[in-house]
């Protein structure tokens, strides 16, 4: 004992005589926030030059640095997107409503040329809640109604470029026979991955007037407007969910019409987004309830080629108002006359209803009409109404009518043509 005692008494001599006591009483106050200098050790620098020429690395002495943690990727506030909307497929493209397999194909090849790509809704939805990145220029492509050629004509060209999808479609039209898809289709698209969401279960305006079916009319005034659209909405959401036992949470809006009291409906039956077809860059922020899209068809290229331009068109803005483009009128507001309609009456009343626009700046709306430049058009802000008497008689030829405006702090633009024909000629829109 008394030997242990004696070695004990020496080496804290020889430590005195070392390091002096201030050292050791120095070291023994040690912070655990501050830090000692560390030299590598004899041998991890033996024969290793680098490691002994390294300066010497600075640790807490009293603990660890603490792992980083992974930083999270989050949303990409900088993307762009343009979400496109499309109808029926078929040969020949009869109307405004159908492209033709050919076309369709083109353009899917010309988003993979642009270096665009295409992303799924659901990833879409994930991003404009913050939840995931995606691919600066992106691209969403859906399908409206239920038309069969979605399924045996639009879908194998989509798996061919492995594109994602979605299908709107109307709960009244299903199974009905005829260009109509059946239950068992979608069940298969289902199954083969392809989004299914609501395009509402009739297919009627929601702002609930103007109603085509005269059955919504009657249904309208016997149980009120509030539980229809409600059916309308939920109805169809619940249906779709029942039946193909999927999540329903985006719906697309019939003509692209929709009131505050269609968007409240909207989204008290669950829904997490909906579309119109008023087409726009799609930006990180913004209305989730009033997405716009580009309505496409065979008689309105120029509506696919503004759409890739949009992704390349500056700085997305937050209230996902994109820039002024020329959008169809006729899929996204009522107009007069239509969309590619011929008529005889060469003096007609121009009209268009910019509710879909949006909030309209006081003052901003402007009507210009091919061969007559800016017109003294007037517009109606209760009615949301714009409207054009010319008082000289129109030539027998197309004309197109270019509407502007300012929504939300920025120039939005909608075009559509007509034909004026008052000797019974063929035109090229009779001839469709």
């Amino acid at each position: 004992m008394k030997t242990r005692l004696l070695l004990t008494c020496l080496a804290v001599a020889a430590m005195t005589t070392l390091t002096g006591c201030d050292k050791v009483q120095k070291m023994l106050r040690l912070k655990p926030a501050e830090t000692v200098t560390v030299e590598p050790a004899a041998a991890e620098t033996a024969g290793n030059p680098e490691a002994a020429a390294a300066p010497a690395a600075a640790v807490p002495a009293a603990e660890a640095a603490p792992t980083p943690e992974p930083t999270p990727q989050g949303a990409n506030r900088s993307a762009s997107v343009v979400v496109l909307c499309y109808h029926r497929f078929e040969e020949p493209a009869k109307d405004a409503l159908a492209i033709t397999p050919a076309e369709f194909e083109a353009q899917l090849q010309a988003i993979k040329d642009a270096g665009a790509q295409v992303i799924g809704m659901q990833d879409f939805l994930a991003w404009r809640k913050g939840e995931k990145a995606i691919p600066e220029r992106s691209v969403v492509i859906t399908i409206d109604d239920g038309y069969i050629s979605g399924y045996n004509v639009a879908w194998p060209l989509l798996k061919k470029f492995e594109y994602p999808f979605t299908m709107f479609v109307y709960i009244e039209y299903i199974g009905i026979g005829g260009k109509a898809i059946s239950w068992d289709q979608l069940a298969e698209m289902r199954d083969g991955g392809v989004d299914i969401q609501s395009h509402t279960y009739t297919h009627q305006d929601l702002r609930g007037r103007g109603v085509i079916r005269k059955a919504s009319a009657a249904e309208i005034k016997k149980i009120g407007y509030d539980a229809w659209v409600k059916n309308e909405t939920a109805g169809s959401k619940e249906a779709l969910e029942n039946r193909l036992g999927i999540l329903v949470n985006t719906l697309a809006y019939p003509y692209g019409n929709h009131n505050e009291a269609a968007q409240a409906a909207v989204k008290n039956a669950g829904y997490d987004a909906a579309f119109t077809v008023y087409g726009q860059r799609v930006g990180f922020g913004g209305d989730p309830f009033r997405i716009g899209r580009y309505a496409i068809s065979s008689k309105e290229p120029q509506i696919f080629t503004a759409a890739l331009k949009a992704l390349d068109s500056g700085p997305t803005a937050a209230d996902s108002a994109g820039p002024a483009i020329a959008q169809m009128a006729a899929a996204s507001m009522a107009t007069q006359p239509m969309q590619g309609e011929t008529i005889s009456n060469n003096k007609p009343a121009l009209k268009a209803n910019l509710a879909t626009m949006g909030t309209i700046e006081p003052g901003s709306v402007e009507m210009r009409v091919s061969g007559l430049g800016v017109v003294a058009a007037t517009y109606d802000e209760a009615t949301k109404t714009l409207s054009f008497q010319p008082s000289e008689p129109l030539a027998d030829k197309q004309y197109t009518v270019i509407v502007s405006a300012r929504v939300g702090g920025r120039k939005v633009e909608t075009s559509w043509h007509f034909y004026v024909n008052t000797s019974g000629a063929a035109t090229p829109a009779a001839a469709q």
